[in-house]
């Protein structure tokens, strides 16, 4: 598991970003611990980020279903998730969801936040990714992804940044770049588009 979950720690980073880690590295760079390469390495990462691609359950909502008497399946999810993909679509990135899921109330509520690309009642992911890089002329290299379970770790393994909750399974949190210190349906999308887009400096300010 990779130590650049540590840049979910605030404190412990630069305000500026980028450029403000790699000025107070040495030339030298066998002497400088492999945490802090780790973190110029993800920051690199970060600035690449044109596109952002996430799994639903787990994600968006946390790892548990309501199930009423009729038998609705009854999901909750964080507003200021919502919030951060109207601003993220506003700067410019393109947004899709890849989900195994058919519910129609989850694609209602993201389809009106303004995301086209939904894909939804998906076993094999990568088809479904190709067919967002081909729909946005995205590049691989150019896509961060968040999930948390298993079926997403192909489509994390094609992509420039793999992104998880905290609560990922053991598998996922394994390969991710970086875990997000919130769990799924706490945040975790707000997190990782939060720090791309203050690093790129298309954070909107009030």
């Amino acid at each position: 598991m990779a130590n650049e979950q540590q840049i979910g720690n605030q404190e412990h980073l630069p305000e500026v970003g980028l450029q403000a880690v790699v000025s107070t590295i040495p030339s030298d760079l066998t002497v400088v611990a492999p945490v802090e390469i780790e973190l110029v390495h993800l920051f690199d990462k970060l600035r690449a980020v044109k596109a952002f691609v996430f799994d639903v359950d787990g994600v968006f909502t946390n790892n548990t279903i309501q199930v009423t008497e009729t038998g609705e399946l009854l999901r909750t999810m964080n507003v200021r998730d919502g919030q951060v993909i109207k601003w993220a679509i506003e700067a410019g990135y393109y947004i899709g969801v890849i989900t195994g899921g058919r519910s129609e109330g989850v694609k209602i509520r993201l389809t009106a936040l303004g995301i086209t690309e939904y894909y939804s009642g998906v076993k094999d992911k990568l088809p479904a990714f190709q067919s967002f890089l081909d729909r946005t002329g995205m590049l691989s290299s150019d896509v961060c992804y968040m999930g948390d379970d298993m079926p997403d770790i192909p489509v994390m393994r094609r992509v420039i940044v793999s992104a998880c909750p905290a609560d990922g399974v053991p598998e996922v949190l394994e390969i991710s770049d970086y875990i997000s210190p919130l769990p799924g349906g706490a945040g975790c999308v707000r997190d990782i588009i939060e720090k791309v887009m203050k690093i790129q400096g298309k954070w909107p300010e009030y």
